[in-house]
């Protein structure tokens, strides 16, 4: 889903659609934009995607949890490519101050009350049935000489 069929939607379709509430998707291109000139100042290929597009691929692989290659169907793409654009827009994000989270020492500085909740997440074993000495391949073998 390109950024050209989406702009014109509602602001709580666009939020259910993208994640993010429009004004923090306008904070994120304005972000990705100035970290992108920056980029191209030292030279390079224009990109194929527009800067809106690029942050769209990464919403989607965050959220949807799409892989690379279906991600890289959809926008035209290689499926390198959307690897690294993907890569680009989370790192160029996340070392942005608005978009950081606060370091563990900020976290037990800080006067609010956290309730945790743990969820068990743990792996089960397949059952499988016994093996006996009628379904080995040697029992088989006996029986038919």
């Amino acid at each position: 889903m390109k950024y050209g069929q989406i702009q014109g939607l509602e602001a709580d379709k666009f939020r259910r659609l993208t994640g993010v509430k429009r004004t923090s998707f306008e904070k994120m291109i304005a972000i990705l934009t100035e970290a992108n000139i920056k980029k191209k100042a030292q030279g390079g290929r224009k990109n194929k995607l527009c800067i809106e597009d690029q942050l769209l691929m990464a919403l989607e692989y965050i959220r949807e949890y799409r892989t690379y290659f279906h991600i890289s169907q959809s926008y035209g793409v290689s499926e390198s490519s959307a690897y690294k654009t993907v890569r680009w827009v989370e790192d160029t994000l996340i070392k942005h101050p608005d978009f950081s989270l606060p370091g563990r020492k900020a976290l037990l500085k800080s006067d609010m009350g956290y309730e945790v909740v743990l969820i068990d997440a743990t792996e089960t074993p397949i059952e499988r049935p016994k093996k006996d000495k009628n379904t080995t391949t040697q029992a088989k073998r006996k029986d038919t000489r």
